[in-house]
């Protein structure tokens, strides 16, 4: 399976299977000519143009990373290994993107990094073009924990941003409850997070992280404490949010199978060299269904990712 750009036709849901290798008229090279008297390619040709040149959602620019400090033997040894090397990564707009890799990959540092949570020790991380330096309210974040607030109810939970950014009560209940819905979390409203599943609890925080409306969503291992059932209806119901809401979306994930499910395309992070080793284009039709992993082509993307990991387990051998 071979790597893809970080922008192509695919990634804005074009099918151009009309290309030229020349450039005729300023049109790049797998663009549809507008030469021709076809009115039909011509337009797909301008919209493909246009979507090249559309700010992508959320990037990482040449994105370095060093944990600073030697206060204890671990801080020692993190601070003595660069965990990420002039890593470069565009989301687009509505783009869903899964980044894997082993452990000490470096894939929860880039995702706390785009969330503004971390500072790079080189590069910068732009949302909609403008670089962020801290926690950006365009941006909603999950964590591998809900840390939900124990002492208030799943309503008060999802609007606590919404109070903390000052919105009246009524206005935060009445949002809050928009968002149980869309989560797939019925009659739970007054109910404390110890009453609840592990996948009610996840559903919760990822409909308090949607509170204030993010246009990207980050989620860093949000399912990976789930049993096995209950992490494939938790993926479809996540199909389902992102699908309603158009959010930009990076997830963090171990699981081959679920980033192939999921994603646009599968970023793969390598260990030694502290960058993206490929990256590959998922080509299933949307909406997916659980049967859409049962499809010849998923084993040969997934063979793909495992030679990707196991050249990167080899070499830091």
């Amino acid at each position: 399976m071979a790597c893809i750009p970080e922008a192509s036709e695919r990634s804005f849901g074009l099918d151009l299977t009309e290309t030229t290798d020349e450039r005729v008229n300023g049109a790049p090279a797998g663009v549809p000519s507008v030469a021709s008297n076809r009115p039909a390619l011509a337009a797909l040709a301008a919209l493909a143009a246009l979507a090249a040149r559309e700010t992508p959602a959320i990037q990482a620019v040449e994105v370095s990373f060093r944990y600073p400090g030697r206060t204890s033997r671990q801080a020692a040894s993190l601070a003595d290994r660069l965990v990420l090397d002039r890593v470069s990564l565009a989301v687009g707009p509505g783009e869903f993107v899964a980044l894997v890799g082993a452990n000490g990959s470096g894939k929860s540092t880039l995702l706390r990094l785009l969330a503004g949570l971390l500072h790079p020790t080189g590069g910068r991380v732009d949302v909609a073009g403008e670089p962020i330096s801290a926690p950006d309210r365009r941006v909603g974040v999950v964590f591998q924990e809900p840390r939900l607030l124990p002492w208030r109810s799943v309503v008060d939970n999802i609007a606590f941003p919404l109070e903390l950014a000052g919105w009246p009560a009524d206005r935060r209940r009445a949002r809050a409850r928009e968002l149980l819905e869309l989560v797939g979390l019925v009659g739970v409203d007054d109910e404390r997070p110890h009453r609840l599943s592990g996948g009610m609890r996840q559903r919760a925080a990822i409909a308090r992280a949607l509170a204030l409306e993010p246009g990207i969503l980050l989620l860093d291992e949000p399912f990976s404490a789930l049993d096995s059932l209950t992490r494939e209806r938790l993926n479809l119901a996540l199909q389902e949010i992102w699908r309603r809401t158009g959010a930009s979306v990076v997830l963090v994930t171990h699981s081959i199978a679920e980033a192939i499910f999921l994603a646009d395309r599968v970023l793969v992070l390598a260990r030694r060299s502290a960058r993206i080793a490929g990256t590959i284009a998922i080509p299933f039709a949307r909406p997916r269904s659980l049967g859409t992993l049962d499809a010849a082509d998923v084993s040969g993307i997934a063979a793909s990712v495992r030679e990707l990991l196991a050249a990167d387990e080899e070499a830091t051998r």
